[in-house]
C-alpha cells in the first residue's frame, strides 16, 4: 500500500490500567476512602483494609492520610494501592474491619508482576523518558487525533468507570472523559508520568477527586473483577512483557460487554523493506524505548484473546516511519 505524506491509508478486517494525597478540602467524595494498616511492621506483607468514609470524617482522614504517606518506596506505593484502588476493587464490605484475603493478594501480586515484568530503573531514565513522551508525542497525537476522536468519544456520557493502561501524560483522556459521574484510573509503571497524568486530567474538565493514577503494570492490575465499563489502551501493549496476559487482565476488569478501546503500532507485512528495517532495528527500539517492540502482530492477538467480537482495523501514519502501521478498533468483553 502506499504511503502519502499528507493522509492516513487503512482497511479493515473482520474479527472475532508515590502515593497520591487527597484535597483536604474535599468533604463530599463520590466513593469510599480506604485506610491501609500495616500489620507486620517487619515483613511489609500483611495489609488489614477499612473503610473510613464518611461526610463528616473525610477532612480528618485527609488529613491523616497526608501526614503518613511520605515517600515513593515500596511500602508507600502498595499503601497507595491499597489506599485508592481500593474504591475500583467492587463487592468490598465496607462495614467489615477486615479486607476479605483476596484483596491483600490482590495488591501483592500487582506489585510481585511490576517488580518481576518491569523491575526499576533509574530515576533519571524514568524521569527524562516522561519528559520526552511529553514533549515529543504532539505532533503524532496531532495526526492520530481523528482515530482516537471515532473510537474514545462515544464514552462520553456513557461510561462512568474507565481505566487507561499505559495512561503515560495523559493525552487522551480529553477525548473520553467529561461529566460529574466519571471515574478515571490510569495506569503506568513510570511514576513520573503522574504529574503530568494529573496535569491532562484537570485540562480535560475533571475534579481531582475523578483521576487517581496507579503505579502498575497492566500484567496485574490491583482492580476487582467486572468493575470497569471501558478500558483505554494506546501504544502499550507493543512494551509489555505478556501481551497475551495484560489482555486477559482486561477481560477480567471489564464488566459484561465492556469496551476494551485500542490503537497499537504493528509489524508491517512479512517481504516489505519496512519490515526488514523493523526485523533489523528492533533490539535497538527495545533499548531506547522502553521495551517497545518493532514486531508484534498485535491485531492479530487481540483477535484470538478471546473477547465476543471485535472491530479491528489497519492503518498507516506516514509521519512515524518504522511503526506507521497501526491497528485501531473496539473489542467487548
Amino acid at each position: 500500500m502506499a504511503l502519502s505524506n499528507s493522509s492516513l491509508y487503512s482497511h479493515s478486517f473482520p474479527s472475532h490500567p508515590n502515593c497520591l494525597t487527597p484535597s483536604p478540602h474535599t468533604t463530599t467524595l463520590p466513593f469510599p476512602i480506604f485506610k491501609v494498616n500495616i500489620l507486620n511492621k517487619k515483613k511489609q506483607q500483611q495489609l488489614r483494609l477499612r473503610s473510613s468514609y464518611s461526610p463528616k470524617n473525610s477532612e480528618n482522614l485527609s488529613s491523616e492520610i497526608q501526614s503518613s504517606a511520605t515517600c515513593g518506596c515500596g511500602l508507600c506505593r502498595r499503601q497507595f494501592l491499597g489506599a485508592f484502588a481500593g474504591p475500583f476493587l467492587s463487592q468490598f464490605t465496607t462495614s467489615s474491619a477486615t479486607a476479605d484475603p483476596s484483596t491483600d493478594l490482590l495488591f501483592s501480586n500487582a506489585q510481585k508482576m511490576m517488580n518481576k515484568v518491569h523491575p526499576a530503573k533509574p530515576d533519571w531514565y524514568e524521569e527524562f523518558y516522561a519528559i520526552a513522551l511529553d514533549r515529543g508525542m504532539k505532533s503524532y497525537d496531532k495526526e492520530i487525533a481523528g482515530y482516537k476522536e471515532q473510537l474514545m468519544n462515544p464514552l462520553k456520557g456513557e461510561a462512568e468507570t474507565i481505566l487507561e493502561l499505559g495512561i503515560g501524560t495523559g493525552p487522551n483522556i480529553k477525548y473520553y472523559a467529561s461529566g460529574k459521574n466519571v471515574s478515571v484510573v490510569g495506569v503506568d509503571p513510570n511514576k513520573h508520568m503522574e504529574k503530568y497524568a494529573e496535569a491532562a486530567a484537570t485540562d480535560s474538565g475533571l475534579l481531582k477527586s475523578q483521576f487517581k493514577f496507579i503505579h502498575g503494570v497492566g500484567e496485574a492490575l490491583p482492580i476487582f473483577n467486572s468493575s470497569m465499563d471501558a478500558v483505554v489502551c494506546t501504544l502499550v501493549l507493543c512494551s509489555v512483557k505478556d501481551v497475551d496476559k495484560t489482555l486477559k487482565e482486561v477481560q477480567r476488569v471489564l464488566k459484561p460487554r465492556g469496551q476494551f478501546i485500542f490503537v497499537e503500532h504493528v509489524a508491517a507485512p512479512d517481504g516489505t523493506p519496512l519490515r526488514f528495517w523493523q526485523n533489523l532495528l528492533d533490539p535497538l527500539q527495545q533499548f531506547v524505548s522502553d521495551g517497545c517492540h518493532l514486531t508484534r502482530e498485535t491485531g492479530e492477538v487481540i483477535r484470538g484473546s478471546g473477547f465476543s467480537d471485535a472491530s479491528i482495523n489497519m492503518t498507516y501514519v506516514p509521519s512515524v516511519s518504522l511503526i506507521s502501521p497501526h491497528v485501531f478498533g473496539t473489542a467487548y468483553k
